[in-house]
């Protein structure tokens, strides 16, 4: 086919497709499952506690190489 006629795709333009990005993510969005706040903040909690119990055995630790360390220096 020698005749033959390329149609030319014309490419959307810069905001264009940004518009059709930001349409997208708010579509994504919408299908989320959102927590509750009564879960958020449960699970805040145990975040919380989780952190406090390594800080205290981090901070024994700590201690304990401490006083044997000046045990070693004395």
């Amino acid at each position: 086919m020698k005749g033959a006629v390329k149609t030319a795709t014309k490419k959307p333009n810069f905001f264009q497709r940004m518009g059709k990005g930001i349409k997208e993510i708010i579509s994504e969005l919408k299908k989320v499952s959102w927590p509750t706040f009564a879960k958020v903040m449960a699970e805040t909690g145990i975040v919380l506690v989780v952190v406090l119990f390594f800080l205290l055995v981090i901070l024994g630790f700590d201690s304990l190489l401490s006083w044997l360390f000046s045990l070693l220096v004395k």
